[in-house]
């Protein structure tokens, strides 16, 4: 794998929010969406070998975690934290952060655009535009997308959102607070990595609570950026992110959430394809709940290191649930 070095500049302090922080995050959260359940599934333990708590958050509006984020920074900007009030926001996606933004922008009355990469799965795009966002689809991967958003906010003067934020970090951790107030003595969870919001914020609520549960970030082994960055210790980019989890589709690492992941994670596991592939059809045949690519990274993962984690108590969270139909189907049907 061709890879490029960068430095670690980090600005993790900003994303390191307080309990109080959090229960506001939580409260906003629980204004709009009820707690997703926990749910511990008795033939994901006889497949692993470990006790297995699955964190549902694929029952969300948007079928995805992300959802949580959304509301929090609409929040933020609505009551002015971030500047003026925009009347018009802007955000690169690959689907589930695209609908969360939609969601929320919706409910606080601004415009919102929405950028994809071309060949985005369609049933993605076509979730977000039934929000009410207008889309546009350019770029060949997430990065490309997100550079040509950057030039479209400056263009049209829209207020640009990282898909890495403070207050998306806050308002995702909601579901780790949500879990670890639901399950006690957790000796570990599993979470994907996309750009890190996810892990961060699990990361700092678990800190936050003084627990000793480990956290262990999962990749693709075809789009293993984060990986990479955390044996080497700085950010280490890759050429490519062709993977069928989509949501961990990264080949650019942020240096914060770098930052934070190098501090607060136990390891980073790579799954390939095919492992997720398993996985996905192990979370129908056991649960009956739809998992996209990344949402069955965790399970590919566990799957992967049974044997080491055997005899745990260990939680999965299924953060999403957007799966194309075609892939889906090829998924299920084991070709």
């Amino acid at each position: 794998m061709t890879v490029s070095d960068g430095d670690v500049g980090t600005n993790a302090d900003a994303y390191r929010f307080d309990f109080n922080a959090l229960a506001e995050a939580r409260d906003i959260v629980h204004r709009v969406i009820q707690p997703t359940p926990q749910i511990e599934w008795p033939l994901l333990a006889r497949r692993t070998g470990a006790e297995v708590w699955v964190k549902h958050e694929n029952h969300l509006p948007t079928g995805a975690f992300k959802m949580r984020g959304g509301l929090v920074l609409a929040h933020a900007l609505q009551a002015g934290r971030h500047g003026p009030v925009p009347l018009g926001v802007i955000t690169a996606t690959v689907g589930n952060h695209g609908l969360s933004q939609a969601f929320a922008g919706r409910r606080a009355g601004f415009k919102v655009t929405i950028v994809v990469p071309e060949n985005n799965n369609p049933e993605k795009n076509a979730a977000i535009k039934a929000l009410g966002a207008e889309l546009i689809e350019a770029g060949h991967d997430f990065s490309a997308a997100y550079e040509i958003a950057q030039g479209i906010a400056r263009e049209r003067a829209l207020h640009l959102i990282e898909p890495f934020h403070p207050d998306l970090v806050r308002g995702v951790a909601t579901w780790a607070y949500e879990f670890f107030n639901a399950v006690r003595d957790v000796d570990a969870v599993y979470v994907p990595i996309g750009l890190g919001s996810g892990i961060c914020g699990l990361i700092r609520t678990r800190d936050l609570l003084g627990l000793k549960t480990k956290v262990i970030g999962v990749v693709s082994s075809h789009a293993a950026a984060y990986a990479l960055s955390f044996v080497a210790g700085r950010v280490v980019t890759t050429q490519s992110a062709r993977t069928i989890a989509d949501g961990v589709a990264v080949r650019v690492p942020r240096a914060d959430a770098l930052d934070i992941i190098r501090q607060g994670a136990e390891r980073i596991v790579e799954v390939s394809d095919d492992e997720v592939r398993q996985a996905m059809r192990a979370y129908h045949e056991d649960t009956h709940n739809l998992a996209e690519g990344a949402a069955a990274t965790p399970l590919a993962a566990l799957l992967q290191e049974r044997e080491r984690m055997r005899g745990q108590r260990i939680g999965l969270v299924m953060t999403g649930a957007n799966i194309a139909r075609p892939l889906l189907a090829e998924v299920l049907s084991g070709k």
